[in-house]
């Protein structure tokens, strides 16, 4: 009898879509942010995924001594695989982006494939009062501003993490993004096996109905025949629907509080564990296993935990 196949779960811990005030259980500190981390990696995450927050504020950074506490004591707790963002917050300058991953060399790296609207300002009705003076600017400014991700940035990118030997997550936001990944693949600056994470329901990007799903799918499918890795993310009220369709045809998944606050309609998730955990019961319905930080490893062919500079 055939086995079950190994789903990866990774965990999108925080980062830069939402802000305090709209959640009392999103990770602001370093330690918030390493417990969210190992309580994720605990609950079934074989990767997760990192931003850092000025702990002052909650603001987005892109600073390095944000980060270097919590992936010290992720590592020194967990095997878990370490992805670290470059696409930090839509204000930042791509220079300011790459500067986490360049210095602690991690396993995996987010890599946008494209400039973009990119509109959290419907967040602004769901919050009736901010803590800090950054917030409602913040979210009101994505009316008439733009992820820049051009394909100078992405070289950039590409070309500063060249000699870490890190594997990057491709988010793809829409179709057009699979067609820029397949570019940077011809001209050898992403190397097979791709790991393609595509988001969907993110104002600005493509939608989260079944069809668009499949249609991101068949369309990596005839770019990337078998070598790709296909992961899913629905914003908010999508997650657990996308999520579900998506490891029902054959791709993994991934969950957090950076992607969604909820744990089911109208709850808070109270912790990154939470959601790992829902999703975790949905895979095993489904009679599928859920990948170990090793599995995770060698379906995404990663350079090991111990060639990192954390």
């Amino acid at each position: 009898m055939a086995k079950n196949r190994k789903v990866i779960i990774t965990c999108a811990v925080t980062g830069a879509i939402h802000t305090p005030s709209m959640s009392p259980y999103l990770p602001i500190t370093a330690d918030e942010i390493a417990a969210g981390a190992l309580g994720a990696a605990e609950a079934g995450a074989a990767i997760v995924h990192l931003h850092a927050r000025d702990p002052k504020d909650g603001r987005p950074s892109q600073e390095p001594e944000l980060f270097a506490p919590f992936l010290k004591k992720i590592k020194a707790a967990s095997d878990v695989v370490v992805n670290l963002t470059t696409g930090g917050a839509p204000t930042m300058l791509v220079q300011e982006r790459v500067r986490p991953a360049l210095q602690f060399r991690p396993e995996v790296a987010s890599l946008n494939m494209g400039t973009m609207n990119f509109g959290l300002y419907e967040m602004l009705k769901r919050t009736k009062e901010f803590k800090f003076d950054w917030e409602r600017p913040y979210l009101e400014g994505s009316w008439d501003r733009i992820f820049r991700n051009t394909f100078a940035d992405i070289a950039f990118i590409l070309e500063s993490c060249s000699n870490n030997g890190t594997r990057f997550e491709i988010e793809c936001y829409d179709i057009s993004h699979l067609y820029t990944a397949a570019h940077f693949l011809e001209r050898g600056l992403v190397k097979p096996p791709l790991f393609i994470q595509s988001v969907f329901g993110l104002r600005g990007g493509i939608g989260p109905h079944p069809e668009d799903v499949l249609h991101m799918k068949r369309t990596a499918d005839r770019l990337f025949g078998d070598d790709y890795v296909w992961s899913v993310l629905g914003a908010g009220r999508n997650q657990m629907t996308v999520a579900t369709l998506s490891a029902a045809v054959g791709g993994n998944v991934r969950v957090g509080l950076e992607d969604s606050l909820w744990d089911g309609p109208g709850h808070l998730a109270r912790n990154n564990a939470a959601q790992v955990r829902r999703i975790r019961t949905i895979l095993e319905a489904l009679s599928l296993e859920v990948a170990t930080p090793d599995d995770a490893r060698q379906i995404l062919q990663l350079k090991g935990r111990n060639n990192v500079a954390f």
